[in-house]
């Protein structure tokens, strides 16, 4: 027998994913729904906008990219203060 999920439920659980970064399997297993479930929710629920899938992984992406960002700026910083050192 399906369960029924209350829309302002499946709105929080959108929400936990796109805002606080949860990943899909873990929203689903929070609430014993299955992944499929969560996934027909999200395709639903943005149409002609980028999917919430994508805005995810560029989440994701941007997070990466910015701690690549941080060691590259840490490293510059070392890298200029062992020549000013030197000088």
């Amino acid at each position: 027998m399906k369960k029924r999920i209350a829309p302002e439920i499946k709105e929080q659980i959108i929400n936990r994913i796109k805002n606080d970064g949860v990943t899909v399997a873990q929203a689903a297993k929070d609430h014993d729904i299955s992944d499929v479930t969560v996934y027909s929710w999200i395709s639903k629920k943005v149409e002609g906008q980028p999917t919430l899938s994508e805005i995810i992984k560029l989440k994701r992406e941007n997070a990466q990219l910015m701690q690549l960002l941080g060691e590259i700026t840490l490293k510059l910083s070392e890298t200029h203060k062992g020549t000013l050192k030197t000088k």
